[in-house]
């Protein structure tokens, strides 16, 4: 179920990135959250109990849905667009880095040797996917939205693990997503591009589908959560980028842009995650 859950991300990756061809990141982003709030209110409604909607819990959800899920999700598609699927698969990946970070002096987490470890060879590959930057046709700065999404990821993983102790993990998304809507419907129309959410079919269907990969992803984690260890299920649902490259590779257009260091950084990255996890 983790792999599952990597070969969603992978694939929802890959699709929002074939929607970006013919559309723009605020539609892409917009669409993604709304398959969201359809599909964790769906479940929901479904399989939690009236009496079990915790309601002292949803400032923690509301916080996380709009910097994690609006924010987070946003800045991950604008990512896609700028620096392409593998790249900001892997910097992504980088959000257990920023999440144990911030453990350290909010929940008192002490640092361990994998903790350094994992940290140095994560460095050690985004470094090299920087290299890569005029080699597959993408500009450094540009690595700063892939950041921005994994910091705003990292971030929201501590507030929901204190929401979490009052709530289910299903209420948790649902709420979680709904804030994402609001916050992301509020960004789009005062920012003046509520036009910009039109897209043609095609698009319209790539980002769905994305969407719908995405939130299986999601779901499948919170399965193999609920029967595996953390330390197991997180370092394998981390493997996405790994699939994006090989995904990548078979598709000829795109497997034209694979260089060795990129490749050798999102390797890296990954590698860094699972020993930061252990």
């Amino acid at each position: 179920m983790a792999l599952g859950s990597a070969l969603c991300a992978a694939c929802a990756t890959l699709l929002i990135q074939r929607g970006l061809q013919r559309s723009n990141f605020y539609a892409g982003a917009w669409i993604n959250v709304v398959v969201g709030a359809v599909a964790a209110w769906s479940a929901t409604l479904l399989l939690v109990p009236w009496h079990d909607y915790t309601w002292r819990a949803v400032p923690y959800f509301v916080f996380s849905g709009v910097v994690g899920t609006a924010g987070g999700r946003l800045f991950r598609v604008l990512a896609i667009q700028k620096v392409g699927a593998p790249v900001a698969a892997a910097v992504n990946n980088l959000a257990p880095l920023v999440a144990t970070g911030l453990a350290i002096p909010l929940l008192g987490e002490h640092v361990t040797l994998p903790i350094l470890g994992g940290t140095l060879v994560i460095v050690a590959g985004t470094i090299l996917l920087s290299l890569s930057g005029r080699y597959v046709g993408f500009r450094v700065r540009h690595l700063a939205y892939p950041f921005i999404a994994a910091s705003c990821f990292g971030t929201v993983a501590v507030v929901r693990k204190l929401g979490l102790s009052t709530a289910g993990p299903l209420f948790d998304a649902a709420i979680n997503v709904t804030a994402a809507l609001v916050a992301s419907t509020t960004f789009v129309a005062a920012s003046g591009h509520l036009t910009s959410l039109r897209c043609d079919r095609r698009s319209l269907g790539w980002f769905v589908a994305g969407g719908i990969a995405e939130n299986t992803g999601v779901f499948l984690i919170l399965l193999a959560l609920g029967f595996g260890d953390v330390s197991v299920v997180i370092p394998l649902a981390g493997t996405a980028p790994l699939f994006v490259l090989l995904i990548t590779y078979f598709m000829p257009r795109e497997a034209a842009r694979l260089h060795w260091r990129l490749v050798a950084g999102a390797v890296m990255i990954v590698l860094g995650v699972m020993v930061l996890s252990r």
